[in-house]
């Protein structure tokens, strides 16, 4: 009897090491097959794509990609959205929520304002994921960040940043360019820190708006938008009537303006030469014009310097009579 009980055991143990056995050897059969994928049929070809499948979730959350940052420009309505998804039907239970961090203000509840700032107001229509914050007439003040708020049993938070900018107007060599008479003249306007191109850009000349079909002629404009937007005005053949005030005013900026000198070089110099050389000018002159003694690379070096002196001189006499006369008043009076 004994015998037998102890035939019985050990078969019993033998089986149980070759179900053992056999149970960890079909697991390794498994982990070393390659691991298949979710694919998609292709004309008739099964492809594997390796796609990772998201599982559903059940409560509201936030959707980042349609919920961002915004800069907007000063003065025009900003937009900042908020999109939840999976709320459904609950919204008479989880309400949506816009906060102003800079003073923890409660601005906005569902389709609902609370705020005495008329600039603000909610948007949201039915069956839509989006709640948005309008802000009319935006400042500078009203940058900063927003929380987006669901009444969850633990409030869920999405934070979005607003920036007020204003675009600037500059104009390359204001605030006066020198033009030698019979030249191009070549004016830039440059808006800086605009996240949009302005709506239009116009040139004026002495508080007249420039046409460029006027009967002068060679005025042409070229503007180039990009990340920074550039306005080019191009006037050919300058002549001292064009010179004065020109001014670049951009839709969403502030003008800027410029003064040209339109400057017939030659006929300065011929002034300057008859003030340091009266009655021996002319004859000088004609003595330069004759073909068997023509001014020499030194003589013209030498005028041209004494021209440039003599300029310089007369603006300090200039300015030693007002002083001197200034002085003569103060010490009279």
């Amino acid at each position: 009897m004994a015998s037998q009980r102890t035939i019985f055991v050990l078969l019993m143990e033998t089986m149980l090491f070759f179900g053992a056995s056999y149970f960890v050897m079909g697991a390794q059969r498994e982990s070393s097959k390659p691991k298949e994928y979710l694919g998609t049929y292709v004309n008739g070809a099964h492809s594997k794509n390796n796609i990772e499948i998201e599982e559903p979730r059940s409560g509201p959350f936030f959707d980042k990609t349609a919920s961002k940052n915004v800069t907007a420009l000063l003065g025009k309505t900003a937009y900042l959205n908020c999109r939840v998804k999976n709320l459904g039907n609950k919204t008479t239970i989880l309400q949506v929520s816009w906060v102003r961090h800079r003073d923890i203000h409660l601005l906005t509840v569902g389709r609902y304002t609370y705020t005495s700032d008329q600039r603000f107001r909610a948007l949201h229509h039915p069956h839509s994921e989006d709640w948005i914050l309008q802000i009319k007439y935006p400042q500078h003040r009203d940058s900063g960040i927003y929380e987006c708020q669901v009444s969850t049993s633990t409030p869920m938070s999405h934070y979005i940043h607003l920036n007020v900018i204003e675009p600037s107007t500059e104009i390359i060599g204001a605030p006066d360019l020198y033009i030698e008479s019979g030249s191009t003249i070549n004016l830039t306007c440059v808006i800086l820190n605009s996240p949009e191109p302005p709506a239009y850009i116009f040139w004026n000349h002495n508080n007249a708006i420039i046409t460029y079909e006027s009967p002068r002629g060679g005025v042409s404009v070229l503007t180039k938008k990009d990340e920074t937007t550039t306005s080019f005005l191009l006037i050919k053949s300058a002549r001292p009537s064009d010179s004065g005030q020109y001014q670049c005013n951009p839709s969403n900026s502030k003008s800027k303006s410029v003064m040209v000198h339109v400057l017939n070089v030659k006929r300065k110099i011929k002034q300057v030469l008859r003030i340091l050389f009266p009655g021996e000018f002319p004859a000088a002159m004609q003595r330069a014009a004759r073909p068997h003694h023509p001014m020499s690379s030194n003589h013209y070096l030498f005028v041209s310097i004494s021209v440039l002196f003599s300029t310089w001189f007369l603006a300090f006499g200039n300015l030693f009579k007002l002083l001197c006369t200034q002085c003569c008043w103060l010490t009279t009076g």
